[in-house]
């Protein structure tokens, strides 16, 4: 993709192969210091296996909509944001004990066989699925810092890599705090705004901003578009782990209602519920066993209030406000394109 035409399939191509080849890499090199450590480095390969590349895609138009060209090194650091997501994704599954990811076993339950029959087995799995995500995290800085680009520009956005951490981990700890926690619509809308807005849209083009030395007013822009874009992304998300087609997801419909999280889905049913309607979601809501019936049973409360449909509208009203600021930026023709077509990929889809 050298033209200034957006070819979303070939761009995924090219950082698919730029994490491949990293990680196999490393992964080997990671296998080689022991052959016990062989299926802990099959899982960090796998960790990066699937994905549609959002972060990346967006901190590469962070990049061209300062006026630069197309770059291979800029791609390699692009793919950087993929590693920190793979990171956040293992101890994301980590933390909510989901069994499933893209209709595979989670990191923590793929190497639950790796321990053997040892009575701490189920501990020890999660053990080395936090070590996993924390050498993702590592390896993504790495990437970045040999992505290619000058040291003069990494130096501008190395800054933004603690302020993307910082509210990352901020993120996913207010959903833990708040797990359990009355639901409130507000509340949560915070929390989706650090664990997943910020890391998945502001953050990376404002790093791809930085490298290409991008303005205060720009950078300003890419936050008012983010922001409100990250969040659709997150209630799109919250919308589909409930009611959306498990073949397409690749997760587990009952996780949410299942660990209580502090969904905006949820925190709106909640507001609009009766007391009788409450009642019976408190007898359902973070039960083991919230299955069939049961989930069924939340899924008509939900739709009865239509509560579904005020997640729509959010998510509508995030997306109508993050493509405002992007019309009111003058960037060139290619990259608000390109920005448009992202918008419209991260709050319309189906998995």
């Amino acid at each position: 993709m050298t033209s200034d035409r957006w070819e979303w399939a070939a761009f995924k191509a090219r950082v698919d192969e730029v994490l491949c080849r990293f990680v196999a890499r490393e992964a080997d090199e990671f296998a080689a210091i022991d052959p016990m450590l062989g299926t802990v480095a099959e899982r960090l390969e796998a960790a990066v296996a699937d994905g549609k590349r959002l972060r990346a895609a967006f901190c590469y138009w962070g990049w061209r909509a300062v006026g630069q060209p197309d770059s291979d090194a800029l791609v390699r650091a692009a793919a950087s944001m993929e590693l920190v997501h793979a990171a956040a994704v293992v101890h994301d599954d980590l933390i909510d004990d989901s069994p499933l990811r893209h209709g595979r076993p989670t990191t923590h339950v793929a190497l639950r066989g790796t321990v053997g029959a040892r009575p701490d087995a189920d501990a020890a799995a999660r053990s080395l699925a936090m070590l996993v995500g924390d050498l993702l995290m590592a390896l993504a800085g790495q990437l970045f810092a040999t992505s290619g680009l000058p040291a003069a520009y990494l130096a501008r956005a190395r800054p933004l890599w603690a302020v993307m951490a910082r509210e990352l981990i901020a993120g996913e700890c207010l959903e833990i705090l708040r797990t359990g926690v009355g639901p409130d619509t507000e509340a949560s809308l915070k929390v989706i705004r650090y664990k997943t807005a910020k890391y998945t849209v502001e953050q990376p083009l404002l790093i791809g901003g930085a490298l290409a030395g991008a303005g205060a007013r720009l950078r300003e822009g890419y936050s008012a578009y983010g922001l409100p874009l990250g969040e659709a992304f997150q209630l799109r998300d919250d919308l589909l782990g409930l009611f959306g087609d498990p073949e397409h997801t690749g997760k587990a419909n009952a996780d949410d209602v299942r660990g209580r999280r502090p969904t905006a889905l949820l925190a709106e049913t909640w507001r609009l519920a009766d007391d009788a309607e409450r009642e019976l979601l408190n007898s359902l809501l973070g039960r083991d066993d919230l299955v069939g019936e049961g989930l069924d049973a939340v899924r008509e409360v939900m739709r009865r209030l239509r509560a579904p449909d005020r997640i729509e509208d959010m998510i509508g009203a995030r997306v109508e406000e993050a493509l405002d600021a992007l019309h009111e930026l003058d960037l060139p023709a290619h990259a608000a394109g390109g920005l448009t077509a992202l918008a419209h990929s991260a709050a319309v889809r189906l998995s």
